[in-house]
């Protein structure tokens, strides 16, 4: 079983965007990073479904692109 990682990750954003973010979470019972947690999942499933599983071999080829 692969270990999974958090890892933390800065995020500009507007203020009146994570003002409505905490709107959004506190309505759901939830932290603004949980929510956001959860919006990002929701994006990628949405993703996957239009176009298919995004694979490992396809994360590792789009990083080693930005390398070059």
């Amino acid at each position: 079983m692969l270990e999974e990682k958090i890892i933390r990750y800065t995020l500009r954003v507007p203020k009146d965007l994570i003002d409505k973010l905490g709107y959004i979470a506190d309505y759901k019972g939830r932290t603004k990073n949980k929510e956001l947690e959860q919006m990002i999942k929701a994006r990628i499933n949405a993703f996957e479904q239009k176009f298919g599983e995004i694979t490992t071999e396809q994360i590792e080829n789009t990083k080693k692109k930005k390398e070059i």
